[in-house]
This record gives structure tokens, sequence and C-alpha cells, in this order.
């Protein structure tokens, strides 16, 4: 079984906050009506998500633009 198909425990972090994010922080979700917490972890996602998905698009087009170098390579 590799590393990534291990059941893991969620993972608490601490983020320091400018006065001003944090009261935007707090006023966003106030407005979506979910907590600080909540809202902090759905961002993080988002990006974590993103970010993954960005970082597999920029390999996939660099394997498909290289194809044939890396067939002669081999």
């Amino acid at each position: 079984m590799d590393q990534s198909s291990r059941w893991r425990a969620p993972v608490g972090i601490a983020i320091h906050l400018s006065d001003q994010q944090a009261q935007a922080l707090s006023e966003t979700a106030r407005r979506l009506q979910v907590s600080e917490a909540d809202l902090a972890a759905a961002a993080v996602r988002d990006l974590v998500s993103r970010h993954s998905a960005d970082v597999q698009s920029a390999a996939d087009r660099v394997l498909q633009k290289n194809q044939e170098l890396y067939r002669r390579l081999a």
C-alpha cells in the first residue's frame, strides 16, 4: 500500500492574519453563514485541489509536446 492510499488523521494548523485579513475573513464567513474555520478550511482545500489540477495539466502538456523526443530517447 503506498503512502497516498493510507488513511490519515485530520491536520490542524494555525494561521496568522493581519487585522485587515482577519476582518475580511470574519465578514465573509458571516455573510456566507459559516464559521471562520470552515471558510478558511474550504479555501485551503480549493487552493490545494486547484494547484494539483494545474500541475497535472501542465505536466500533461509537456509530455504531449515532447512525446516524439521521449520516444526517440527511449
